[in-house]
């Protein structure tokens, strides 16, 4: 198994995208940047699968809606 990735360079990545996900979107932005098979941990939980962060992220509030999906920014990246 290739090494945990922290969730805040799926949030780079989405920021460096622009635009508005979907989470079937966000998902296969992640797989093409990150494999099918990686692994994602945060501050606080470890060992996700794509969809488990995208699910987590949410939940946190990491997202912001913009009426057509959701995207991030920079003020939602912890900065600890």
């Amino acid at each position: 198994m290739s090494e945990s990735i922290h969730g805040h360079e799926v949030m780079h990545l989405m920021m460096e995208h622009g635009g508005s996900f979907t989470k079937q979107s966000l998902r296969e932005a992640i797989v093409a940047r990150f494999g099918a098979d990686a692994r994602f941990h945060t501050c606080s939980a470890d060992d996700m699968t794509a969809e488990q962060l995208i699910d987590f992220l949410e939940a946190k509030g990491k997202f912001v809606a913009d009426g057509t999906g959701f995207n991030t920014c920079a003020d939602k990246v912890c900065k600890h």
